[in-house]
């Protein structure tokens, strides 16, 4: 286990460290089987209080975090270190002087810092062991007719991928909506029209409006949002979905050989994202009410309820590869194994495919040219 990522209060380095009963060595926690295992002497032991079978995690009232009177018990101090590149905030092992960062491949010294944060509240662990993420992406770039050759090669021998914990917010929202808007029903009218010097009869629809009110409610359950800036949005929301009723609550024993990353969007700009999601669906839920063949929306009131948020963890494999002066990223969730990356061009493959297109063009006319 690395150094203390999420604890309550910054603490010594073995304190979360899990010794094995057996050897003495480190526990990790074991990717699919719920458990912890000794990679020296193959000792394994039950994770405390796990595996959980299903319930409610407990939920936090937003209103009371964002006013900032969360209780202390909330709250933790965590140590990090910050990449001067991309800026994600991730643990290192005390025992590590200077690394890469795992997200962008820069070379960091791992001088500690402590950042107050909301506590995690839930986590989905992994569900496959590193060589089971690397092959998975190793097929993913080989299905990639234009990717270099160099750097499929580098990837199939470069280093390890990295087990990171990703942050991410869910928020809970109880809505209740009232709209005015008008409601279109289709109907055609027979209009005489001049084609090619002939007079046709054509129907041609047309509209007619009517205003109308009403109401829609709708309770919003787990809303995800993305708690990190340290890599590209698209690739993570193409990493869903993600099955969340798998959640297991949190507790540090999953992070053992794995790291965890800081969140760096906060709790109140995270709501703003999570917010901008419902109204877009309450907009489509209002359209739906209207009915008729065609709707126009002219006003929404939605009023906000019950509103209750959690803080959580996702399972990412991360690779950042550098490749002739470039850095490749690439993500497999932990959960699904589903890629997603930046796609590399080889000039060459791309170059060879032209000129073998245009001599099939070639020959293609040739052909045809003689059968006349």
């Amino acid at each position: 286990m690395s150094d203390t990522f999420l604890g309550d209060k910054p603490k010594p380095a073995d304190e979360h460290r899990f010794p094995c009963d057996n050897c003495g060595a480190d526990f990790r926690f074991d990717p699919g089987h719920n458990q912890l295992i000794c990679d020296h002497c193959g000792n394994t032991d039950e994770i405390a209080g796990g595996p959980w079978h299903g319930g409610t995690l407990q939920e936090l009232d937003l209103r009371v975090a964002v006013a900032g009177d969360m209780p202390e018990a909330e709250i933790e101090e965590t140590r990090v270190v910050s990449c001067p590149n991309c800026g994600a905030q991730t643990e290192f092992d005390e025992a590590v002087h200077a690394a890469e960062c795992p997200f962008c491949a820069t070379p960091v010294v791992t001088d500690t810092g402590t950042h107050r944060h909301i506590k995690p509240k839930g986590l989905l662990p992994f569900m496959f062991d590193e060589g089971q993420a690397r092959g998975t992406m190793t097929d993913w770039l080989g299905s990639l007719w234009f990717a270099p050759n160099g750097l499929q090669e580098f990837a199939r021998k470069g280093r390890t991928l990295s087990g990171i914990y990703v942050p991410y917010w869910t928020f809970d929202a109880d809505t209740k909506s009232k709209y005015s808007g008008q409601r279109g029903t289709h109907y055609y009218e027979t209009k005489t029209v001049m084609r090619d010097g002939k007079r046709e009869q054509v129907r041609v629809r047309k509209t007619r409006w009517r205003g109308v009110s009403g109401r829609v409610a709708r309770f919003f359950d787990d809303v995800l949002v993305l708690g990190s800036r340290s890599l590209p949005k698209r690739y993570t929301d193409a990493l869903e979905p993600w099955d969340l009723s798998a959640m297991e609550p949190y507790q540090p024993e999953y992070l053992a050989g794995f790291r965890a990353e800081g969140y760096s969007v906060e709790l109140e700009d995270a709501f703003g994202e999570a917010r901008d999601h419902m109204d877009r669906v309450i907009h489509r839920d209002v359209k739906f009410d209207i009915g008729g063949d065609a709707q126009r929306v002219g006003s929404v009131d939605t009023t906000l309820g019950t509103l209750t948020f959690k803080h959580v963890l996702l399972p990412v494999w991360l690779a950042a590869y550098k490749y002739r002066g470039k850095t490749y990223r690439f993500v497999v969730n932990g959960q699904t194994g589903r890629v997603q990356g930046e796609r590399p061009y080889s000039a060459f493959k791309i170059a060879v495919a032209v000129v073998v297109g245009l001599i099939v063009a070639a020959g293609v006319g040739f052909v045809i040219a003689n059968s006349q």
